[in-house]
């Protein structure tokens, strides 16, 4: 066999090799910036934003899940394809990979001017925040690294260590921000214990509820909340979703319209200042829970003293 005779190229392989590579490259990156503007919104809050549990943490679990995952199929393929362009030099001169490394480079430019365009434009609108400006650096500084990268890789013939380099810089800035999420989000038995809590708030709720429904509907307040059960609609009352006991109801004052709901939590609502029982002088304001703030809870058990306004829920037979 001729030793000037290139081996016929596998232009499947090279096909699938590049297209992986630049998809796992747009994901990761677009899942790292989502982390971070999650960083930002968890330590620069607007008083304008209510951050609830499944707004707040759901993007970070769904980026934390990508960068688990796709970051390290992107470096896996990237070294793979480094060791064939070792092999075969013309795969890494093919038309197929400067195409779509010229369509990275040109994404990140469009990227970097509209960024830059955002914050001179906000800028100019008076309206420049700190969580703004971090937001637009991130995107900044994400799209400027992949750009310079690809730009100075694009040039060479053959791969050089700075490759290496990145690689390892780029995985350990990525473990360092997945490593710092699951400080916000708990771990997963963590949040398990969450969602049973918000069950239990969204049942007491419910319940809550019922027993304004009972008091329009025949004047009083139930005894027991066995009486708010109902087969003709088949209405249930809730149970404890984790124990299977059913929730506490005591009446305090069946005249004034008086009564308890309690229930066993498993952990205390995060507030704006870290906790409800932290004594800050700034009033706490939840961001854990999809609830308002009057649901707040601390760990264990914990009732919740209600009074029903017999302006705001007149009985049925008054107001027709």
């Amino acid at each position: 066999m001729d030793d000037n005779i290139l081996p016929k190229r596998n232009i499947p392989r090279d096909l699938f090799l590049h297209l992986l590579v630049i998809v796992t490259l747009y994901w990761s990156a677009i899942n790292f910036v989502t982390l971070l503007w999650q960083y930002i919104n968890y330590f620069f809050q607007d008083a304008l934003n209510n951050f609830y549990f499944t707004s707040f943490t759901g993007p970070i679990r769904f980026a934390v899940a990508s960068l688990i995952i796709v970051f390290p199929v992107f470096i896996l393929v990237s070294w793979y394809l480094n060791k064939i362009y070792k092999k075969e030099s013309q795969v890494r001169e093919s038309k197929i990979r400067k195409w779509l490394i010229y369509l990275t480079l040109f994404i990140a430019s469009i990227v970097i001017i509209g960024d830059l365009v955002s914050v001179i434009n906000t800028f100019l609108g008076g309206e420049i925040t700190v969580r703004f400006i971090l937001k637009a650096f991130s995107i900044l500084a994400v799209a400027a690294v992949i750009f310079g990268y690809y730009l100075d890789d694009v040039r060479k013939e053959s791969p050089t260590k700075s490759a290496k380099y990145f690689a390892w810089a780029a995985s350990l800035v990525i473990l360092i921000s997945v490593i710092g999420a699951f400080f916000i989000i708990g771990s997963p038995n963590t949040a398990r214990l969450i969602q049973f809590d918000q069950q239990k708030i969204y049942d007491l709720q419910n319940i809550q509820s019922q027993i304004v429904n009972y008091w329009q509907r025949k004047g009083a307040i139930p005894s027991s909340l066995d009486y708010l059960n109902d087969p003709i609609s088949s209405y249930k009352i809730p149970v404890d979703p984790q124990s299977g006991m059913a929730y506490e109801y005591s009446v305090k004052d069946a005249v004034g319209l008086d009564f308890e709901l309690c229930a066993v939590f498993n952990k205390e609502t995060k507030t704006l200042e870290g906790s409800i029982m932290s004594n800050a002088p700034v009033p706490a304001r939840s961001i854990n829970y999809d609830y308002p703030p009057s649901w707040d809870h601390a760990s264990g058990r914990v009732c919740f003293e209600r009074t029903i306004d017999k302006q705001l829920y007149p009985p049925f037979s008054t107001t027709k």
